[in-house]
């Protein structure tokens, strides 16, 4: 047995008290559970401390609070583990608050109604199935059911939704778990509008480029469903198999942003904002709204050159870097454009039992980057014919 210090962030919205923290002590193994503290808390000290949970098997995410400013499942976090990371550096005080970007009902509860699963609906989550449906089943390719299976594995604890920054500087960001889920369907051969949720996406303002791309989603996912990545093939798919042009010039900006570090192996920076608004080219800068744009970025120019960060000639020119350099960064872009079909990286699962055996070595690109060493399954083929594997419900 151990003793741990509870400090929970406490809210009684019918009390009319604006919040406040109180400590709890408690006496626990220490591979115990958060959870197991907090309701031994409510059962032998205070029971009107306000938790949600149910499975306590890291299965349902009903018990999602913030453990030390981070979100987690408060059932598979060890007291042990979390004190080690605790606020006061004592080894021994656990700080537990409610999850961030969703109104608190009462302690560490919060209405995930409001925010979460209106989102959800947002992007109608359920599959539209292809007309004439078959009699029997669909027969999907093995490799697109593989390609899902990540964004299945969400169980909807809101952890992502929790720390999303982009939530929290705009509430209406459809945000990254309605994605990840969007991607669910969008990825499916089965489904019957996937321009239609991909143009959707696109063009609300509050949609998939409304991602800053801070990676904070996948940190705080505790199923390793990335929806980070998902908002990234979904933009990938809109714009190269449907070159979904948007509204919010994010389909420009990403090819504009490609396109220079392939002609510069470095971002040029002054040319992609009016690249961004005006075309993909050097003449792009007079275009009407690029003009409108470099207007009315003149104010952080100024400041930029007062303080030195660019000068006129790097301005104009840009940065380069050594031709052999360069020509390695273009011969990179060959190899991968050169392609027939693109690869997408799902890291969550490969697929097969004997990832070096029983998969076919077409199957398998080298997944770059993967931080477990996974291989990674292709990608859903707009072209290819949706026929050769098992049915599955929505």
């Amino acid at each position: 047995m151990a003793e741990y210090t509870l400090k929970l962030r406490r809210y009684d919205p019918q009390a009319g008290d604006a919040p406040y923290y109180e400590e709890f002590q408690v006496d626990l193994e220490p591979h115990r559970s958060v959870l197991e503290a907090i309701l031994k808390v409510k059962a032998e000290q205070d029971g009107s401390v306000g938790i949600r949970c149910s499975c306590r098997a890291a299965i349902c995410g009903s018990c999602g609070v913030r453990i030390n400013g981070r979100p987690g499942l408060a059932c598979h976090t060890h007291l042990d583990k979390a004190a080690k990371t605790g606020v006061n550096a004592d080894g021994k005080t656990i700080l537990v608050e409610p999850m961030g970007n969703m109104p608190v009902i009462k302690d560490l509860i919060v209405d995930m109604d409001a925010v979460h699963w209106k989102k959800i609906q947002r992007v109608t989550p359920w599959l539209i199935n292809k007309q004439p449906v078959p009699e029997r089943e669909y027969i999907v390719p093995h490799e697109n059911m593989v390609d899902v299976t990540q964004t299945m594995a969400c169980i909807q604890c809101g952890a992502c939704v929790s720390d999303c920054l982009s939530m929290e500087v705009d509430p209406l960001f459809v945000g990254p778990a309605a994605s990840a889920k969007a991607y669910r369907f969008v990825g499916d051969p089965r489904d019957a509008e996937q321009y239609e949720r991909l143009k959707d996406l696109a063009e609300d303002p509050h949609g998939i480029y409304d991602c800053t791309h801070c990676f904070t989603c996948i940190d705080a996912c505790p199923k390793g469903v990335a929806p980070m990545s998902q908002i990234m093939r979904l933009r990938r798919i809109a714009g190269n198999d449907h070159h979904i042009v948007d509204r919010n010039n994010g389909e420009r900006h990403e090819r504009a942003f490609v396109s220079l570090i392939r002609d510069y192996g470095l971002l040029h920076e002054a040319e992609l904002l009016p690249r961004s608004y005006g075309g993909d080219s050097w003449f792009g800068k007079f275009h009407p709204a690029a003009g409108q744009q470099l207007l009315e970025s003149l104010p952080v120019l100024a400041r930029g050159l007062a303080t030195g960060k660019f000068t006129v000639k790097k301005a104009m020119l840009g940065h380069r870097i050594p031709k052999a350099d360069l020509k390695a960064v273009k011969a990179i872009y060959e190899k991968v454009e050169g392609k027939d079909r693109r690869y997408e990286l799902n890291l969550y699962i490969s697929g097969y039992e004997d990832d070096d055996e029983a998969a076919p070595a077409e199957a398998v690109p080298a997944a770059v980057g993967a931080g477990d060493g996974m291989p990674s399954a292709p990608g859903p083929d707009p072209n290819r014919p949706t026929a050769a594997s098992e049915s599955e419900s929505a």
